[in-house]
């Protein structure tokens, strides 16, 4: 791969929830962006949407002064001609992947980082439909990226690690890196295992949606947001740290593991969730949820900050 060029351009190809939020984080940092959608609806609405999130991130104190510039491309190699960065967001299909680096590869720079949003795809996956492999990174966000600290790496090349690495931390993300491909990478194959077991303790009736909810909230998730499940059990063994919590816990944590359930997703256990989530949500729409949310991570993200600031001070 050719020496980077300074990355002031970035190419956002696939607007949807994803993209629209990496586009304000983007913009955000001062850095310019041009965006594709294949839909030209959502291509229209996009400008609306991203100044309702960059609004987001000035509250948060986290965009500077002189934001970069949104321009709608029509085309793929409209889109990343300029580019030095471009983040893909397309469907999570290869076949729909696969055809978009094609186009991508025709016209992109020589030394432009292609840098996949995929959740589901494993670097694997996407790199049989490109053929400067050098270049691929997969950059899995936590949704919304913009609000979301996290940004899961995973490349082929140090090179191309090294550079998403220091690009996301340049927009205060804080990266991690698999160090082999791996399904649904290190966050996703967390949550999924904790709601495997949210949906078995719903469907074996040991508690309704709205506690398994209230519980993690109020519980292990609000002190997750602080420490990591390793630290909290090494803080749980006390003055001995891991190793005295191992040796005088660890076979209650493994009785524990071993009444953990694989429950199915069948008709009656998907109606207990819609259900459940219907009662928590207490007519709620999914709009106003999501703007609940995002409030919600804005403060947090802020008293995270301060609390940091605090110590260091």
């Amino acid at each position: 791969m050719p020496p980077p060029s300074p990355t002031i351009s970035v190419a956002v190809l696939g607007c949807g929830l994803i993209g629209e939020s990496w586009s304000a984080l983007f913009l955000a940092h001062g850095l310019d962006v041009a965006a594709w959608d294949p839909d030209g609806a959502v291509l229209a609405a996009l400008p609306e949407r991203v100044e309702r999130l960059l609004g987001q991130l000035r509250a948060l104190g986290t965009a500077t002064t002189v934001p970069g510039r949104l321009s709608i491309a029509p085309t793929v190699a409209a889109a990343v001609a300029g580019a030095g960065w471009i983040q893909e967001n397309a469907p999570e299909k290869t076949v729909v992947k696969h055809s978009l680096y094609a186009e991508v590869e025709a016209a992109a720079a020589a030394d432009a980082v292609i840098a996949s949003s995929t959740s589901s795809l494993t670097w694997t996956d996407l790199a049989a439909g490109v053929v400067r492999r050098d270049r691929l990174v997969t950059a899995h966000p936590f949704n919304p990226p913009h609000l979301m600290p996290l940004v899961e790496l995973f490349a082929a090349d140090a090179r191309a690690l090294a550079r998403a690495q220091t690009f996301y931390r340049g927009l205060g993300r804080a990266t991690v890196v698999l160090k082999k491909d791996a399904v649904g990478r290190i966050a996703n194959r967390l949550a999924s295992a904790l709601w495997r077991e949210a949906v078995n303790i719903v469907a074996e009736g040991i508690a309704d949606v709205a506690d398994v909810d209230a519980a993690l909230v109020h519980g292990p998730g609000l002190r997750w947001s602080v420490i990591g499940a390793h630290m909290a059990y090494h803080l749980g063994g006390g003055p001995g740290g891991i190793a005295h919590y191992l040796d005088h816990l660890g076979p209650s944590q493994e009785r524990r593991w071993a009444t953990l359930g694989s429950p199915s997703l069948t008709p009656e256990v998907r109606q207990l969730l819609i259900d459940g989530i219907a009662q928590e949500a207490s007519g709620r729409s999914v709009a106003t949820l999501e703007a609940e949310r995002d409030h919600g991570l804005i403060l947090t993200l802020a008293a995270r900050r301060n609390a940091k600031q605090g110590v260091d001070a």
